[in-house]
C-alpha cells in the first residue's frame, strides 16, 4: 500500500509506552503518514525531573502534580482546537498519569492527588484508539542509554522494572477506549519503513476493543 493511501476516521489516537518504547518516534511518524497533528508532551518543562530520578521519595509530589496540571492545559487545549476536523496523534494518554502516581507517592500524598485528578479527568476527551508500545526492560534500557538524555542518567534499572510491571497491569485493565498492544521488542518501526507501514496498517484498522499485535506473527 502506498503511504498516501493511510487514511482513517479517528480523530485521535494517543500513543503510549514505558520511557524508551518509542512513543514520541511513532507518534511523529504516525502523524506525518496520515497529515495530523503531533501532540507532544513537554516533558522537559518539568522543573523537579533531574531530581527526580535522583531521588524519587523527595520529588516525586512536586514531579507528578507537575505533569498532570501541564497534560490537562494540554488536553483543554485540544478541546478548543479543531479536534473533531484534524486528526490528533498523541504521544501520551492523560489517563496514564495515574501510573506513576500509584507507583511513586506516599499514602497522604496520594489522597491529594486523587481528589484533584478526579475534578480534572472528566473534562478530558477519550481517544479513538490508544496503541501501548509492550517492550521488556532490556529493551528500554538500551534505548534510554542510546538516546543519552541528560536528566535520564540516573534512571536505576529496578525503577523501569517496576514501571514496566504498572504499565502492563493498568493496559491489560484498560477499557476506555479500543487499546492496540503491539509487541515492540520485535518491530524496528524507527529504522525500518517496512515495518513501519505495516505497524501502521495494523494501527488503522477498525476494532472496538483490545487487540494484540505481534510482528513475528505476522
Amino acid at each position: 500500500m502506498e503511504l498516501q493511501n493511510y487514511t482513517t476516521d479517528m480523530r485521535h489516537i494517543a500513543i503510549e509506552g514505558v520511557i524508551g518504547a518509542g512513543k514520541t518516534s511513532l507518534t511523529l511518524k504516525l502523524s506525518k503518514l496520515l497529515k495530523g497533528k503531533a501532540v507532544l508532551e513537554h516533558f522537559e518543562e518539568n522543573p523537579f525531573l533531574e531530581n527526580f530520578y535522583d531521588d524519587i521519595r523527595h520529588y516525586a509530589f512536586q514531579t507528578q502534580i507537575f505533569f498532570l496540571l501541564s497534560r490537562y492545559k494540554q488536553q483543554q487545549e485540544l478541546t478548543q482546537m479543531d479536534l473533531f476536523e484534524q486528526l490528533i496523534v498523541s504521544d501520551y494518554l492523560f489517563e496514564k498519569d495515574k501510573i506513576f502516581a500509584y507507583l511513586n507517592l506516599q499514602d497522604d500524598e496520594l489522597k491529594l492527588y486523587e481528589t484533584l485528578v478526579g475534578l480534572l479527568e472528566k473534562t478530558v476527551p477519550k481517544p479513538d484508539l490508544v496503541v501501548y508500545l509492550q517492550c521488556n526492560v532490556d529493551h528500554l534500557m538500551s534505548n534510554i542509554k542510546k538516546r543519552g538524555r541528560k536528566f535520564e542518567r540516573s534512571i536505576s534499572r529496578e525503577y523501569i522494572q517496576s514501571l514496566n510491571e504498572a504499565y502492563n497491569y493498568f493496559f491489560f485493565r484498560y477499557k476506555s477506549s479500543p487499546l492496540l498492544i503491539v509487541n515492540a521488542d520485535q518491530i524496528d518501526f524507527v529504522n525500518d519503513e517496512k515495518d513501519f507501514e505495516r505497524l501502521a496498517s495494523e494501527i488503522l484498522k477498525p476494532r472496538k476493543a483490545a487487540e494484540y499485535y505481534n510482528p513475528i506473527l505476522k
